[in-house]
């Protein structure tokens, strides 16, 4: 039996859609619009990929959400349509990492990846991974300078990916880092994560779940 998962990103401006059978992608919709058009597209992506795979929504397995770090609306938008649709299919609900399915962007012999996005200022959300793309040191939200990642850095290659790229290559300049650019975290990558999280069982609490936000909500306070 094919076991068919719907893969849900909307973690940054990149609003992806695939569906994935075990484990690899059958059809895929997204579109980086700079305006985070999530809340209108979201749902009219998930149709397209269903009728692009013949697939019914009945006859999927799972539905699998980016969890985050990322945008907190773009978050939340994500993990309540594919709650929606865990509730009103009966499905299991997996969550994927957002910095490791980015990381699986890339394949690399030998290294590192630090995957990254862009936060506020000069800070990023970043998670490190060994070239299998086992990760080595958590999700942190980091202030960058001249020294970050140094200790990898002098051991050997470090492959940055991701929107906080832009601003990582202005600081950091050792002959060791390879700036990868204009990746996003996209639901091509998730379907195989999935996959192997649902042959497990790791699911979630549909109820309970929430995205990880790494840190909270910071509202700003209109001007007066």
């Amino acid at each position: 039996m094919s076991t068919y998962i719907l893969n849900i990103e909307t973690a940054t401006t990149n609003c992806s859609v695939s569906i994935a059978k075990d484990g690899s992608t059958l059809a895929l919709k997204e579109d980086n619009d700079k305006n985070y058009s999530h809340a209108e597209r979201l749902h009219v992506y998930i149709e397209a990929v269903l009728e692009e795979a013949k697939v019914s929504a009945n006859n999927l397995d799972a539905i699998a959400v980016s969890k985050g770090p990322g945008s907190y609306t773009g978050l939340r938008i994500g993990v309540s349509a594919a709650k929606g649709l865990c509730f009103a299919l009966n499905k299991p609900l997996i969550s994927i990492a957002t910095l490791e399915a980015l990381a699986n962007q890339i394949k690399v012999n030998d290294g590192v990846i630090v995957a990254m996005l862009d936060a506020r200022r000069m800070e990023v959300y970043s998670a490190v991974f060994d070239c299998n793309h086992k990760q080595i040191r958590e999700t942190q939200a980091q202030i960058l300078d001249e020294t970050s990642f140094m200790d990898y850095l002098k051991e050997g290659k470090v492959y940055f990916i991701g929107n906080g790229v832009e601003k990582t290559k202005k600081l950091i300049t050792h002959p060791n880092a390879i700036f990868i650019e204009g990746k996003l975290p996209s639901a091509n990558e998730m379907g195989l994560l999935a996959f192997n999280k649902y042959k497990i069982s790791d699911t979630e609490d549909v109820a309970y779940f929430e995205p990880y936000y790494l840190k909270d909500f910071v509202a700003l306070k209109p001007k007066s």
